[in-house]
């Protein structure tokens, strides 16, 4: 069967079933956030404070799109902006508090399927795949 030993497919196949179980505990009406929205939030949760412009550079998306979903998500109340204090042309974007419980929910979710994606394989197994795929992560990012 062509394409058997692909590890690029193979990881594709996993990191789907993944996405659509996160998809399946997110969609269960407690969120209601789109795909792109909860990168966003994470985004934010992993970087408090940052900027619009610096989530644009991180995405590499296009800076009206970002524009429209950091504006829906204030709408929806979980994005709160904040004029820099050193610079007040500069707005700082935090999760709200709504967003942070959120965020807390999902990261649980994840840790849940983590730990059912990786059953079975010993601790020995699991630091040779997260370097293993560390690895792979550091190669391609080497690539022009």
């Amino acid at each position: 069967m062509p394409g058997e030993n692909d590890l690029l497919e193979l990881m594709h196949a996993v990191m789907h079933q993944v996405r659509s179980r996160q998809l399946r505990g997110v969609g269960d009406g407690s969120h209601d956030i789109a795909p792109m929205e909860g990168k966003v939030l994470g985004f934010f949760s992993r970087h408090p404070g940052a900027t619009q412009s610096e989530l644009v550079a991180h995405t590499g998306r296009d800076k009206g799109q970002i524009a429209r979903l950091i504006a829906g998500l204030k709408d929806k109340g979980l994005l709160e902006a904040q004029a820099d204090s050193q610079d007040g042309r500069v707005t700082r974007l935090h999760l709200s508090a709504q967003a942070q419980a959120m965020h807390l929910d999902v990261q649980r979710q994840r840790q849940k399927l983590s730990a059912l994606a990786v059953a079975g394989m010993s601790a020995g197994q699991k630091q040779q795949l997260r370097e293993l795929l560390q690895l792979m992560q550091n190669n391609l990012q080497q690539l022009p």
